[in-house]
């Protein structure tokens, strides 16, 4: 709901990319993805503008980010507002639909999923930069909340200082014992109602004429085995890093899943140089949040103090669930550290 319906209006355009890294996902979704971009009031490009990527959490696309809502703004009203206030200077921000029918999305390459990584980086930014003139080296930013945050911290791990310039994690998935390992009793008992056939489950799934939040839940961890751990052989290509009967962890298994961990991702002295590399990071999370994202988010804020990574760390008094209030000081911190030479 926009506050004050005399303040200047930013754009929204709409790209459509026919993806040619996203052919072949195990879901059969056709690859053709839309792209959302915001311009500021005045602009009908984007020419010498820093760009952000707002990436969706799980069950989202970027496409929900500027449908009207009552009781809060949209991203581009919210974008309006800071910018007409002199907040923030003015930005242009993609907003891609990535929506899986996994459930969501984590932004990273998987052989069951897709490789989102790759049409992040290698058509989506092309498509946009060329289209609008915004971004470009030194004037790129990604960030997200929940699974998009986790996206947003692991692309700064793997491309900060060569794609990204800046980054904003609210919220991500961390320290996946504490995250995922607690969601796997309760999978299990999903899958137990199909004899444990995980492709027949999704096939129920998606033909239920209503989702319960238990299923969709189990789903969310289906979706990460799927992006961390794949198994082309599988359907879908799922299989769990616990056994089916007892839920003992799959040590091996279990290790794939861990190499995506963000806190242990950044013990590796390269990708903490890519972070170093980054003219902003942020990172924050809800000191109840109900996924237990707190306790990685303090662990890895502690790793980059420990190894003199330039960060911002906030802990704020709410859970995780309502917090777009938050990008209230994540958008004027990215688009400031952009702004830098």
């Amino acid at each position: 709901m926009r506050p004050d319906p005399t303040l200047p209006r930013g754009t929204v355009h709409r790209l459509m990319i026919d993806s040619q890294v996203l052919v072949g996902m195990m879901s059969g979704e056709p690859p053709l993805r839309e792209v959302d971009v915001y311009l500021p009031p005045g602009r009908t490009d984007g020419e010498d503008l820093p760009l952000l990527v707002h990436l969706t959490g799980f069950t989202g696309s970027g496409l929900m980010q500027s449908g009207w809502r009552s009781f809060e703004e949209t991203v581009p009203e919210r974008l309006d507002r800071l910018i007409a206030a002199g907040t923030i200077a003015p930005v242009a921000v993609a907003f891609p639909n990535c929506f899986t029918l996994y459930g969501g999305n984590q932004y990273v390459n998987s052989a069951a999923v897709g490789r989102w990584d790759d049409f992040l980086v290698q058509e989506m930014l092309p498509a946009v930069e060329a289209r609008f003139g915004c971004g470009g080296p030194g004037k790129r930013g990604i960030y997200g909340k929940s699974s998009g945050g986790y996206g947003a911290i692991a692309h700064a791990l793997l491309h900060g200082g060569e794609v990204w310039d800046a980054a904003a994690c609210l919220s991500g998935d961390l320290a996946f014992e504490l995250a995922y390992l607690p969601e796997m009793p309760a999978v299990l008992r999903a899958l137990a109602k199909t004899g444990f056939d995980i492709g027949r489950w999704m096939t129920e799934f998606w033909a239920a004429r209503k989702k319960s939040g238990k299923d969709t839940h189990a789903l969310m961890t289906l979706a990460m085995a799927a992006t961390y751990d794949p198994d082309p052989s599988a359907p879908w290509g799922i299989r769990l890093p616990v056994t089916m009967d007892t839920c003992t962890v799959i040590e091996d298994r279990w290790a794939n899943w861990l190499a995506w961990d963000p806190v242990l991702m950044a013990g590796d002295p390269a990708a903490r140089d890519r972070l170093k590399a980054l003219k902003g990071l942020w990172l924050d999370c809800g000191d109840i949040d109900q996924y237990n994202l707190l306790y990685g988010a303090r662990r890895l804020h502690r790793l980059l103090e420990t190894h003199g990574v330039p960060h911002v760390y906030e802990e704020f008094p709410d859970d995780h669930s309502g917090i777009d209030y938050r990008l209230e000081g994540v958008l004027p911190f990215l688009v400031a550290a952009l702004s830098r030479d």
